[in-house]
């Protein structure tokens, strides 16, 4: 089967489309023909080496990719939750088996049936970036209807199923992003947009329950912005977990008598199955940037790089008319 996979870390040019045998599914997994690819900025920082989060686990060579959907083609023999033929989508083994590949194995429980109403290129945006807000809003930030939900970086992949997400479940969402895309968080259905760039946070956001920090600034001082506009008990998630919080953060937190958490995904197949229902009942929409066949995978980290993508980036591994 063809594979993107790297042998070196390093820029775009290191990217590698090679002959590689079918990974064979362990008893616990299924093995996904890939029908497309979420390109993700992770995917990326893997492939320049890693970051403090990530760098102990990354053995080379590596096939990059952990957002998939396509059909199952094989189930281990321990696995009851699916069968030979379901459209499904999920989370690759990380690291492991990526999903800029023909086929990639993985845990059964890290996939879910598909949406029903969307294609597997809509449906292969979905998991990672999904999961990541879904863990971070409800499992880290116990957001519960009513509540006031500030989340920053909303325009990107994260931030934009975040949105939909707290939105769905009854929160009251303010969004923050650039000028150019404050239309389209209330497209997404925010309450309220904050320009972060020309407004002060603390100038127009109070009383906030949860903050997310879905933004690729590793910057300081706005985090203490953000605690600022906690309510006392708030509580603030971060998907960063490269950018630790600095002891002034954590003064901040304490004297708000806040919590701070650093978010990883969680690879559940219950909250991928509700985020289906989600998509499925209209309340969740995928709003794709851009879909690139597998031989354009440099250009596509690259654009990913720029960290200016609205909705996400796919790669397309099987055209959808093609014949399984």
């Amino acid at each position: 089967m063809k594979a993107v996979r790297i042998h070196t870390f390093g820029g775009p040019e290191v990217l590698q489309i090679e002959d590689v045998a079918r990974p064979v599914p362990a008893s616990d997994e299924i093995l996904v023909q890939v029908h497309a690819s979420g390109v993700n900025p992770v995917d990326w920082v893997v492939r320049e080496g890693g970051n403090d989060a990530l760098r102990s686990f990354l053995t080379l060579p590596l096939t990059i990719g952990w957002d998939a959907a396509g059909i199952v083609a094989e189930v281990g023999s321990d696995v009851t939750s699916f069968q030979k033929g379901d459209a499904v989508y999920g989370i690759p083994n990380f690291p492991g088996d990526g999903s800029y590949a023909e086929y990639c194995a993985a845990k059964a429980n890290q996939f879910a049936r598909k949406p029903t109403s969307i294609g597997f290129t809509e449906a292969a945006g979905v998991p990672l970036a999904g999961l990541t807000a879904w863990t971070a809003l409800f499992e880290h930030g116990k957001l519960q209807p009513g509540q006031r939900v500030l989340i920053q970086g909303a325009s990107g992949g994260v931030g934009s199923f975040a949105v939909q997400f707290a939105k769905a479940k009854g929160a009251y969402v303010i969004g923050s992003a650039s000028a150019g895309n404050l239309e389209y968080l209330k497209q997404l259905g925010a309450d309220e947009v904050v320009d972060y760039r020309s407004q002060q946070l603390t100038d127009v956001v109070h009383d906030v329950d949860v903050v997310i920090e879905a933004s690729p600034l590793r910057d300081n001082a706005e985090r203490l912005k953000a605690v600022a506009v906690l309510k006392n008990g708030g509580i603030f998630v971060s998907v960063n977990l490269d950018y630790p919080f600095s002891e002034e953060m954590l003064a901040a937190l304490a004297q708000k008598h806040a919590t701070g958490a650093l978010s990883a995904n969680q690879p559940r197949q219950d909250w991928l199955t509700e985020m289906a229902e989600l998509i499925d009942a209209g309340k969740v929409k995928v709003f794709i940037s851009n879909v690139f066949p597998l031989e354009q995978v440099a250009e596509a980290h690259r654009e990913s790089a720029t960290w200016h993508v609205r909705g996400k980036l796919i790669l397309e591994v099987k055209k959808d008319s093609e014949p399984v």
